[in-house]
């Protein structure tokens, strides 16, 4: 009997050599590389790869070349596929329940991005409540009428974070590691809303009180961090928007869907909002124009997770869930597992 194959979807390996070493010792690595969508479904249904136990996607930005993970191609994966570990936070772009049908764990890589994405929340907090775009795009104008009107009338409309309520939608990793920052750094008021309340411990890290509704979460809050998984539907629209208190902010560094931008529009001209942060886009790689001319809203091009500790952490976490699963039959990260228990009772 040889070795177990996993089938690596993507580029070389970059920085965890040992590990990759280690990884090879235990499994014979099959590649597809870069393969287009019609490719990669002519070489499943030729079980070009073999019988792979696992496939490891260790960066976001290669591998990705076949397009969502959906029935089309899940329903195409041979029976000994047991796990898939994947670079990234989200996977919106993976049906994750047909996948746990199929009897395949999904494993995501949040926590190698935690760090970077709380730190960009921050970042994106800070912003909201200085309106430091307003300032930044003044300044980057290189036009004096611009830089003299920020420079005169930003302090009259902006204030300081501390003492100000953060209400965290999704107390996952990022969303309680954000909390930490905020509480520890900022000197916030931490709220949560989540589909259950997380354990005491988690909580007393950053003194977050639970919110069973997000209504009184969003009535509460000064400023409010989306960061949940994006499950199809679209989560803030018009009616929640105008829950929000009057001239709070928000920030999305979850997936722009979860965020309707013509509400959120509508909000800012208002004044029911008062500043925006926004990691994510409801049509990326395409930007909402109006959104991109208001001087109170602050924008990054989904960069919130993107920095080299991320990227090392991805490569490495992958390889960690799959060697996990082979040898106790539990992934470090897994987002389904629960779904596959649940289709075996």
């Amino acid at each position: 009997m040889g070795k177990p194959v996993v089938l690596q979807l993507g580029d070389d390996i970059r920085w965890n050599h040992e590990l990759y070493a280690k990884f090879n010792e235990h499994f014979e690595i099959k590649r597809s590389y870069s393969m287009s969508r019609p490719e990669f479904i002519r070489a499943l249904k030729e079980r070009q790869f073999g019988d792979f136990v696992a496939m490891y996607r260790p960066f976001w930005n290669t591998g990705g070349e076949m397009g969502n993970w959906d029935e089309e191609l899940i329903s195409l994966l041979p029976a000994s596929c047991k796990i898939y570990a994947s670079a990234g936070a989200g996977f919106d772009w993976v049906d994750t329940v047909a996948l746990a049908k199929k009897g395949v764990i999904y494993c995501n890589a949040a926590a190698a991005c935690t760090e970077s994405v709380a730190d960009a929340a921050i970042w994106l907090i800070i912003s909201t409540f200085r309106l430091f775009s307003w300032s930044a795009l003044a300044a980057r104008a290189m036009d004096a009428d611009q830089f003299i009107d920020a420079n005169r009338n930003l302090a009259m409309v902006s204030q300081n974070p501390k003492g100000h309520t953060l209400g965290i939608i999704g107390f996952g990793q990022i969303g309680r590691r954000t909390a930490e920052k905020a509480y520890k750094a900022l000197d916030m008021k931490i709220l949560y809303h989540d589909i259950v309340q997380m354990p005491k411990n988690l909580e007393e890290v950053s003194q977050a009180t639970f919110h069973k509704s997000m209504d009184t979460l969003l009535a509460e809050s000064d400023c409010v961090v989306v960061a949940t998984p994006f499950s199809g539907e679209t989560l803030l629209n018009a009616s929640l928007l105008a829950k929000m208190k009057k001239g709070s902010r928000i920030v999305n560094i979850a997936r722009g869907k979860l965020l309707d931008e013509n509400a959120l529009i509508d909000a800012l001209k208002r004044g029911q909002l008062s500043a925006a942060g926004l990691d994510v886009h409801f049509n990326e790689p395409h930007v909402n124009a109006e959104l991109a001319r208001m001087k109170n809203v602050e924008m990054m091009s989904h960069n919130a997770g993107a920095s080299l500790d991320s990227h090392i952490g991805f490569e490495r976490l992958g390889m960690e869930n799959i060697l996990s699963y082979q040898q106790s039959g539990k992934a470090v990260t897994p987002v389904n597992a629960h779904l596959i228990k649940a289709s075996k009772l």
